[in-house]
C-alpha cells in the first residue's frame, strides 16, 4: 500500500532563493548586488501519506559513507519505533552504491523500485517546492536562521498534503 511507502529525497535550499523578498535603503540608481548568493543548506528529508516525517541537514559533501550515516540515523529511528514501512529512494549513485544496498538488506528494508531517470515522480519534490516558499516568504536573514525556519515549517506542511500527494502517484 502507498501509505505505508516512507518517501525520501534531498534538497538545496538557499538563503537568498529566486524567490526571496529583501527590503533594504540604498541611494537612488545604485544596483543591487548579493555576494555568492548569501549560502545555503542541503537537507534530506522522508515523509509518509500521514505526514511529514525526519528532516535532517546534510553537513559536508554528500558521498555514499554521508548517505549511510543519514540513514542510518533516521531510518533506523523509525525501525526502533516499530514502524514497517517500504522506503522509497531515486536512483542517484550514492544510493544504489552496493555497501548501501547490503545497508538496506541488513536492516530488512523493503525498498520501492523505481524509474532510473524519473526523480518527478517523487511526490516529496511538491513539498520541497512548498517547504521552499514557505521559507522565502518568512526571509530568514543568515543560515542558521534558515535551518531553524525549515525545521520549524517542515513540522507545519499540512497532513493532509502529503496525503493527496501519495494518493496522486501513480
Amino acid at each position: 500500500m502507498r501509505i505505508n511507502i516512507l518517501w525520501s529525497d534531498v534538497t538545496k535550499i538557499e538563503l537568498f532563493g529566486p524567490n526571496a523578498k529583501h527590503h533594504v535603503w540604498r541611494k537612488p540608481a545604485t544596483i543591487p548586488t548579493v555576494k555568492h548568493g548569501g549560502g545555503s543548506i542541503m537537507l534530506w528529508g522522508c515523509f509518509l501519506a500521514a505526514g511529514t516525517e525526519r528532516l535532517d541537514r546534510i553537513e559536508g559533501k554528500m558521498n555514499g559513507a554521508k548517505y549511510r550515516e543519514i540513514l542510518d540515523e533516521n531510518i533506523t529511528h523509525e525501525l526502533r519505533l516499530g514502524r514497517r514501512f517500504t522506503f522509497q529512494q531515486d536512483n542517484d549513485p550514492k544510493h544504489t552504491a552496493k555497501t548501501e544496498q547490503e545497508w538496506l538488506q541488513d536492516k530488512s528494508l523493503n525498498v520501492l523500485e523505481g524509474p532510473s531517470q524519473s526523480p518527478d515522480l517523487n511526490p516529496i519534490k511538491h513539498l520541497w517546492r512548498d517547504l521552499k516558499i514557505a521559507v522565502q516568504q518568512l526571509s530568514p536573514s543568515n543560515l542558521t536562521a534558515l535551518e531553524r525556519i525549515c525545521r520549524e515549517e517542515w513540522k507545519k506542511l499540512p497532513k493532509d498534503r502529503c496525503a493527496k500527494l501519495v494518493a496522486s502517484y501513480p
